[in-house]
């Protein structure tokens, strides 16, 4: 039972998540929950049934909803990446202003930028906003990534290249920043660019645009770097 709840656990270690086969032991180099959530959510989640009877909708559109709560577990899950990104911070202010230090403090206002902007800045709990920018806003909401522009020329490039950087790039060619994620947590990051990739050129094709299943992937983005700034937030500086 311990062994089975390993996979389903993002916080166990990698050396707790290796896979007995009839053919033998794998031992993956990368977090293989991004995997396990996904199987659940298509494999599971998806065919559940009775979700019209109980809620109106079915449990799969629920979770992918606006407001629902995988938005909400992201509000939470940025919120804590950006406080243990402040803790990280802090103790690498020490070793002097530096690429390292500057990407810390990106990541900081990253987390808690986009943890504001899940909630609207507040207005999902109070049903207070900014008129101006609900008038300019695709959703009538006060936040930045709705508005037009942005929303529908920047927010989703801004995904693929962050993803990439976080998933590839800064392991692969830049491993002694350690404001960017390890190895390990690269399909956390990976799996966000393939969609929304994947989701563009749907659109720019001659078929029908995929589903727009964002709130599903972008939970993996939003655990990918609560994970990184734990971790960061406890290991010694390099």
């Amino acid at each position: 039972m311990n062994f089975f709840i390993s996979y389903l656990n993002p916080f166990t270690t990698l050396s707790e998540k290796n896979i007995t086969t009839t053919w033998g032991n794998i031992k993956p180099k990368v977090d293989i929950f991004p995997i396990i959530y996904l199987v659940f959510i298509y494999g599971v989640i998806y065919i559940l049934p009775y979700g019209e009877n109980l809620i109106g909708m079915t449990w799969f559109d629920w979770c992918r909803s606006e407001d629902g709560p995988l938005e909400w577990i992201q509000f939470f899950l940025y919120f804590g990446a950006g406080l243990f990104a402040i803790s990280s911070l802090s103790k690498r202010v020490k070793n002097g202003f530096n690429l390292n230090l500057i990407l810390w403090g990106l990541i900081v206002f990253l987390c808690i930028f986009v943890a504001g902007e899940e909630i609207s800045w507040g207005e999902r709990i109070t049903g207070y906003g900014l008129e101006v920018i609900r008038n300019m806003n695709y959703q009538g909401e006060s936040n930045i990534h709705n508005l037009h522009y942005f929303h529908h020329l920047l927010l989703d490039p801004s995904f693929e290249i962050s993803c990439i950087l976080f998933g590839f790039v800064g392991w692969k060619y830049l491993p002694k920043l350690d404001s960017l994620p390890s190895k390990q947590y690269s399909l956390y990051f990976l799996f966000v660019a393939l969609f929304y990739f994947y989701f563009d050129i749907s659109n720019a094709s001659t078929v029908q645009q995929i589903r727009n299943d964002q709130e599903i992937f972008e939970l993996l983005m939003a655990l990918g770097l609560f994970l990184h700034c734990r971790s960061s937030s406890i290991l010694k500086p390099k």
